[in-house]
């Protein structure tokens, strides 16, 4: 499991789990969004501009 916390957020992404490539993100103990890694979409939940850029940053970097 990785768990990253970026500009307020935190990431949760676990490495053998069930397809398609996602993360979990919270903020302040709530769920926020299942993002989809491999598409690019929200499974459940919603994400802003700003959370969408801070996930293609750590995909970018590698941390998920």
């Amino acid at each position: 499991m990785s768990k990253v916390r970026r500009g307020g957020y935190v990431f949760l992404a676990w490495k053998g789990d069930h397809g398609p490539r996602h993360v979990h993100v919270y903020r302040n103990g709530r769920f926020v969004v299942k993002w989809d890694l491999e598409r690019r979409i929200a499974m459940k939940g919603r994400a802003g501009r700003r959370l969408v850029a801070l996930i293609g940053a750590l995909v970018e970097e590698g941390l998920l």
